[in-house]
């Protein structure tokens, strides 16, 4: 399949001003001690020295505040890897910010929790490659990491915290998805979220050996149906499918620009996490403009933001206002177009080639991983 443009088409849309988003993605580095194949950081990762320093992030975090936003999630890469965390954290917190760490665990200890719990954070969102050791070592490339992660789940709980456990699922691991289920319990998680493999940024490369079949797919939807009968009250189970085997595009983020912002370890203020993939987009930086200016007016944001850059097949469409023509990024993956229609959507000229293509991945032996070589980062 070739793409059809090397870059995106970047047309303005409405003029009207947005409302405020609700959530901030600070990724505070890139920096991670696992090799996950289905990450969906950027390709090109930045190194420690570009990072936003501490007075940087905590000038963003008010800007934020003073916008409207009312979240924070502190994510990377691995955030414990900064030694600051605890500090923006309590300045978050003291912001009256609800606050969030996206984690591999493998770096935490009781006595960073205990620092954490003290600065103020609400929840723990871990991250989990599988319930076999084997098979969960090798997808994060880290040797000793499931028990580490084991004992870190523990000591979270032990803390006081609310804890989330995060499955990202493909074919290497959705056989134990019951398995899954229940660590989380096991675990006493208040919240599962079973995400399946997005195939954006470095997860792209790795699409041929992650896919799933469509048979991996429904068994999986039935085994989350019927755990969340069974487990009302008592698991909140979020269930992420993949778009590989839709009919119509998601509402990713909410829609471009209109709900959440995302600001990477350099301080480049993006509409959501991959947004970077999409070649020809300039994105501001916080370094350079104030956070509020930037979510206005950045001719990024107004890109693809409501309904006016849309294509005749979506602008048309009764759901227009609710999938908000689908995820830009992957329109450009898989077309080389931003402004295209979602190939997620059927009715995209460009669904049947490549879910075909999707659907022969997945029905193949999956290749060997390719993990990221970032020395250095």
């Amino acid at each position: 399949m070739n793409a059809l443009s090397p870059s995106p088409t970047i047309e303005k849309s409405g003029s009207a001003a947005p409302a405020p988003p609700l959530a901030l993605l600070a990724e505070l580095t890139h920096r991670c001690p696992l090799q996950c194949p289905y990450c969906s950081n950027p390709v090109e990762l930045e190194r420690s020295g570009a990072e936003l320093d501490t007075a940087t992030w905590k000038r963003v975090l008010e800007e934020a505040v003073g916008l409207g936003v009312l979240q924070v999630h502190f994510s990377g890469g691995e955030p414990t890897v900064r030694k600051d965390l605890a500090d923006l954290v309590k300045h978050a917190a003291k912001l009256g910010c609800y606050t969030n760490l996206i984690t591999s665990g493998v770096l935490l200890d009781p006595a960073r929790l205990k620092e954490l719990y003290d600065a103020g954070l609400d929840h723990v969102q871990l991250s989990f490659q599988d319930t076999d050791v084997e098979s969960a070592e090798r997808i994060g490339n880290l040797a000793g990491a499931q028990k580490r992660k084991m004992e870190i789940a523990r000591q979270i709980r032990e803390a006081g915290f609310p804890l989330t456990v995060n499955a990202v699922v493909h074919r290497h691991n959705l056989s134990r998805l019951e398995e899954m289920i229940q660590l989380a319990l096991d675990l006493d998680a208040e919240r599962l979220e079973v995400a399946h493999v997005q195939y954006y940024g470095w997860a792209l490369k790795n699409r041929a050996s992650l896919l799933p079949t469509r048979e991996q797919l429904d068994n999986a939807t039935s085994v989350v149906n019927e755990a969340r009968v069974r487990l009302k009250g008592r698991l909140m189970i979020d269930y992420v499918i993949p778009d590989y085997y839709a009919k119509r595009p998601k509402s990713c983020m909410g829609g471009w620009g209109r709900q959440f912002l995302n600001i990477s370890p350099a301080g480049k203020v993006l509409p959501c996490h991959a947004a970077e993939s999409i070649t020809g987009l300039e994105f501001d930086s916080v370094r350079d403009k104030p956070l509020g200016e930037i979510w206005r007016s950045s001719p990024a944001f107004q890109a693809y933001r409501g309904t006016d850059w849309m294509p005749e097949t979506c602008r048309t469409c009764e759901r227009k206002e609710i999938d908000w023509g689908g995820c830009r990024c992957q329109a450009f993956a898989l077309t080389g177009k931003a402004d295209a229609v979602d190939p997620a959507c059927g009715l995209s000229p460009f669904h049947d080639e490549i879910f075909a293509l999707a659907e022969r991945e997945a029905g193949a032996a999956p290749p060997p991983f390719i993990y990221r070589r970032i020395g250095g980062a």
